[in-house]
């Protein structure tokens, strides 16, 4: 079936309500738009389902979403799971809470329990809460940092993780074989609540989750005894993030907490920001005049399902600066390790869990502490595998972390958790404080002591059916005539991810490295959840001014190697 045929059959069939069949008539001679809503199928990627909200099985709609939750739902019977619950977790975006209640629905015509949360809440309260109530899979309905026109959906699996292969793979069978939309099982007349299958979570779970976030504090007298005088600056950036992220920073001592009113509300428009994402600089523009005002000691942001966070801090001159994900993982590093010296908790077995495009920084660093780092795929999926291989290994999880803003500390949340995130590293900026430093003084000594590492991504969008065709094909192209030399410096290295033996297993995924003669590197990758190629690059240099001049030097290179700007 074409993308036409496909396209008929939503206006005609009775399967199909009728504001979908409005939506699509309303573009019946847009043979463009017809065929981006429907040459494919959405699939699950690093971050699971993510489309363009509207009609169409390449978007985001009751549809698709009910598609996905009946896979789900047939997978757990085949299983025979004995306790077939799944939690219900949805941020603020447009239609996430109308996509969570299909998700129950469907589920609860199923035979299966769904537990939903009463209101928004933060993606990592849902993996906890997945644990926490022992159930057999979770679902999380969001698009993270997507512009306000996307939105997506995440399963989770009984150990609080995203799933990863084999489960994902049968699960994506499970979906992909339903051809037709009507064999999802959707029950309106009977009253779910009434039969005990439909619960709602409420404050029960969020001080549970909230009191495990506070037993990750390392220095809980840092924050105490600097509370009075210590000035956080938040912005939940129209989230989930608000009353989690304050109440935990208040619940340890900081007593100057100011979140930024324009930004403090639940909001899927997402009014103040182009990109409602702690890595783009400009989320903080708001944030950042108000800290100048209160001259805030440290600024955080988390996006809308409050699982990366972003800090800003004052550099040496008193500008306002935003960390990369890859300093704020350095510095954590440092401090976690640091900290558990000084206790006597570090041992042989004490293992820091990174992607393989973080910076080396955090490794260096790790390494100064006997402590192992362990690299995996882009996706803190993989990073929750490999705390569950640890459970069985010996090893110890201390800390895992990505570029892309992502961390974790503790294992009772099996993904990237920003309210974990906000509560260490304002902790750290009150301890350094303390000792009369300030995080940036502290990245600087850590650069001196270690090379100054910089890291920079650049993307290249791919729109439509031709894109994605456009973007395989640039990968297939560099794969089988790879470049010998970038910028006059030998290539020492090649590692195909979809082919390569290195010290741990990795599963197959599309991934190209190059590691140079002189210790840079860049990493080309498909994006999992958005029609990008990812270009990740990283240099060393022996002040800051050299290592951006080698930064310039090799993106350069490197884009007339891609023969893009």
């Amino acid at each position: 079936m074409d993308y036409r045929d496909k396209y008929n059959k939503w206006i005609t069939d009775t399967a199909f309500d009728d504001e979908i069949k409005k939506e699509l008539i309303a573009i019946k001679n847009d043979e463009k738009d017809i065929e981006d809503r429907f040459y494919k199928d959405l699939v699950f990627g690093t971050g699971g389902l993510r489309g363009i909200i509207g009609a169409g099985t390449n978007r985001m709609n009751r549809y698709t979403v009910g598609r996905a939750t009946q896979g789900l739902a047939n997978y757990i019977i085949k299983k025979e799971v004995e306790n077939p619950g799944v939690v219900i977790a949805y941020d603020s975006r447009r239609f996430s809470y109308e996509f969570a209640m299909e998700s129950a629905k469907v589920l609860n015509s199923n035979g299966i329990i769904a537990y939903v949360f009463s209101h928004p809440r933060p993606t990592p309260e849902l993996s906890f809460a997945v644990r926490e109530l022992n159930a057999a899979a979770g679902i999380v309905i969001t698009a993270s940092h997507n512009p306000p026109q996307y939105n997506g959906y995440k399963v989770y699996w009984s150990d609080g993780a995203q799933v990863v292969s084999p489960i994902a793979d049968e699960l994506i069978a499970e979906a992909n074989s339903i051809q037709d939309f009507s064999e999802i099982k959707h029950t309106e007349e009977v009253d779910f609540i009434e039969k005990g299958m439909l619960k709602f979570l409420g404050a029960e779970i969020d001080d549970r989750y909230i009191g495990k976030v506070r037993e990750l504090s390392l220095n809980p007298d840092a924050a105490k005894e600097m509370g009075e005088d210590f000035r956080i600056v938040y912005t939940p950036l129209h989230g989930t993030g608000n009353i989690p992220v304050t109440r935990v920073l208040k619940g340890i001592g900081f007593k100057n907490v100011t979140v930024v009113a324009e930004q403090e509300h639940p909001d899927g428009s997402f009014p103040t920001v182009k990109l409602p994402n702690p890595e783009d600089h400009e989320a903080f523009t708001l944030a950042i005049e108000l800290a100048g005002k209160q001259s805030a000691d440290i600024i955080i942001g988390t996006d809308p399902d409050c699982d990366r966070m972003g800090a800003v801090v004052k550099n040496t001159l008193g500008e306002y600066v935003v960390l990369t994900g890859n300093q704020t993982g350095a510095l954590l590093v440092d401090y976690i390790l640091g900290s558990m010296k000084e206790k006597g908790r570090l041992n042989e077995r004490s293992t820091i869990i990174n992607t393989i495009v973080t910076g080396k920084l955090g490794e260096k660093i790790a390494e100064s502490f006997n402590a192992d780092t362990i690299s995996v795929l882009t996706g803190f999926k993989y990073i929750a595998e490999k705390i569950r291989e640890f459970e069985s290994s010996g090893q110890e999880f201390v800390f895992g972390y990505e570029e892309s803003y992502g961390y974790l500390a503790g294992t009772f949340v099996r993904d990237k958790d920003a309210v974990i995130a906000s509560m260490l590293i304002c902790e750290m900026a009150a301890y350094c404080k303390k000792k009369g430093m300030t995080l940036y003084g502290r990245l600087m000594e850590l650069y001196r002591k270690y090379g100054y590492y910089m890291e920079s991504l650049s993307s290249i969008a791919f729109e439509g059916k031709g894109g994605m065709e456009e973007m395989l094909k640039l990968m297939n192209t560099l794969r089988n005539n790879p470049p010998g030399e970038i910028n006059g410096i030998k290539v020492k290295e090649i590692r195909d991810y979809m082919d390569y033996n290195g010290p741990i297993r990795l599963p197959r995924e599309n991934v190209l490295q190059f590691i140079l003669e002189d210790k840079s590197w860049f990493c080309i990758r498909p994006s999992g959840t958005e029609p990008k190629l990812k270009i990740y690059f990283s240099v060393t240099g022996s002040s800051c001014e050299d290592a951006e001049a080698a930064m310039a030097g090799l993106k350069a290179a490197v884009g007339l190697c891609l023969k893009v700007k």
